[in-house]
């Protein structure tokens, strides 16, 4: 399986909990916040947003050791 760029993938994450904060759960009155939970389980292949976030919240807590940017030079 593919996996989005931890900062991409970040980006959604942060997204999604801001939207979902101000305004409820993904049926809030942002309709982002649908498309945002949508895209968090394509990205993560799962079905449930709950599931999506835990998924992408443990990909990126181990994202720093391989991620490109990470400290560790490139391959060229």
């Amino acid at each position: 399986m593919l996996k989005p760029h931890p900062t991409v993938l970040r980006r959604l994450v942060e997204e999604y909990e801001t939207l979902t904060a101000a305004g409820g759960g993904p049926a809030g009155p942002d309709p982002r916040t649908g498309d945002l939970a949508y895209t968090l389980c394509v990205s993560t292949g799962t079905r449930d947003v709950r599931h999506a976030l835990t998924t992408a919240r443990g990909w990126l807590a181990t994202a720093g050791q391989d991620a490109p940017g990470s400290g560790a030079p490139a391959a060229v």
